[in-house]
């Protein structure tokens, strides 16, 4: 199978500029995707273009990954309903260096014969000056062919309408296109649907001002079966940063997906060949409620991005979460597993602590009669034990490592009760 074919069996491509299938099948080309240094980190929504040139890199095509340092200055209109908060010099530099480190977990910067390259815009962006940017580049775009771009028009029908700064995003980005192909000779611009209009826009300078041909192949905007956006949970962004949604939240992210989703998933986040999701998806449909296809899922991606070690922990405290066995946790998996529950800390005492207190002392509970009632009904969970006597007191010894309880109330509410010892 060559690339298109890959690309097509995945369902990764939305839409292309006519000769793309032509030109990957005939000859090794260059392209480049985009990364915008909007935050400290990328996240699973950025994993469609990263892998898509790690992709590349493996048909023996070559991979630029661009970061956004100069556009992030100015941040992308493309489907924003209002324009950004500018950021900071310090806050794109900042994060265009995290995001460095992780967009080089995927692809090789070190092949011999067709290595990834690794480019910040700001190189030549922060040194092009107004004047020349408006000669170069402005001369050649029409401003009423920009204001049929749809994204474009959705701002301007808006009561805030856009400003002259996000306005003059695609012609960045169309420069960013241009000074690739120079440098590079980069012909293929890879992105999401919704960067249609900037991709085109970057053909058409080029061809406007080299006379050579370039093209673009855009890949569907992801959205769950259920009709929410790809990559939110309750708790907000599932990000490739370990310290920002920890390897045990994103196994279990990949690992709760619908099983709608998990099958088109697998083709888009992993490697894994088109036989073997074969027979996920049959066993999968034979025996849905073992998710077959979710866990290869989770494993997977989580290895990508987090390697081997943390696929292994992230099942292992899964299976001592599951099975109810808190207490043979270590400190270090429980916060894996709790990192956004409410947390309270409270004195050592030698003679330990009566439980009602306890409770409202961390606030679990708003007083002592509203514990003792709970407690009562069997809504208190202990490290996963089940208290049903009001005036049982817990002794630092049953605590986790003697530092910590995990208090349940009910069926979802999870608290984390730390112990200060002076």
């Amino acid at each position: 199978m060559d690339l298109y074919g890959e690309f097509a069996w995945r369902g990764l491509i939305y839409d292309e500029t006519e000769g793309v299938r032509e030109l990957v099948a005939r000859e090794r080309v260059t392209a480049y995707a985009g990364f915008d240094p909007t935050a400290a980190s990328l996240h699973v929504g950025h994993l469609l273009p990263i892998l898509s040139l790690a992709r590349m890199q493996r048909f023996g095509h070559s991979p630029i990954a661009l970061v956004g340092g100069g556009t992030g200055l100015i941040g992308d209109p493309s489907f924003k309903a209002a324009e950004r908060a500018l950021l900071s010099l310090e806050q794109v530099e900042q994060n265009a260096a995290g995001i460095r480190v992780q967009l080089a977990r995927f692809l090789d910067f070190d092949d011999a014969e067709r290595p990834a390259r690794l480019e910040n815009n700001a190189d030549w962006l922060t040194k092009l000056s107004a004047i020349e940017f408006m000669r170069d580049v402005g001369k050649h775009f029409s401003v009423n062919a920009m204001m049929t771009k749809e994204s474009v028009k959705r701002r301007l029908e808006s009561e805030d309408g856009i400003s002259y700064t996000e306005f003059s995003y695609p012609l960045l980005q169309a420069y960013d296109f241009l000074v690739l192909h120079d440098r590079f000779n980069c012909t293929v611009q890879l992105g999401g649907s919704d960067q249609w209009g900037n991709i085109t826009a970057g053909m058409d300078l080029i061809r406007r001002v080299r006379g050579a041909k370039a093209y673009g192949l855009v890949m569907p905007l992801l959205m769950t079966a259920a009709g929410t956006k790809f990559g939110k949970t309750e708790a907000g962004s599932v990000w490739l940063d370990p310290q920002l949604t920890k390897p045990f939240e994103f196994y279990q992210f990949w690992l709760n997906a619908d099983d709608r989703d998990a099958v088109r998933h697998l083709k888009f986040f992993t490697f894994i060949p088109e036989t073997r999701i074969a027979e996920l998806e049959a066993a999968t449909a034979r025996e849905p409620e073992r998710r077959h296809a979710q866990r290869e899922l989770a494993r997977e991606v989580t290895r990508l991005v987090h390697g081997d070690e943390a696929v292994r922990d992230a099942e292992a405290a899964a299976e001592k979460l599951f099975s109810g066995d808190l207490s043979a946790m270590s400190i270090k998996q429980l916060m894996e597993v709790f990192p956004n529950v409410p947390s309270k800390t409270v004195a050592f005492q030698a003679d330990g602590w009566r439980l009602t207190g306890l409770l409202t002392d961390a606030g679990v509970t708003p007083s002592n009669s509203e514990a003792t009632r709970l407690i009562r009904s069997g809504g208190i969970y202990v490290n996963d034990r089940r208290i049903t006597d009001e005036k049982e007191r817990l002794s630092p010894e049953q605590a986790i490592e003697g530092q910590l309880f995990v208090v349940r109330k009910g069926k979802r509410d999870n608290f984390l009760i730390r112990i200060e010892r002076g």
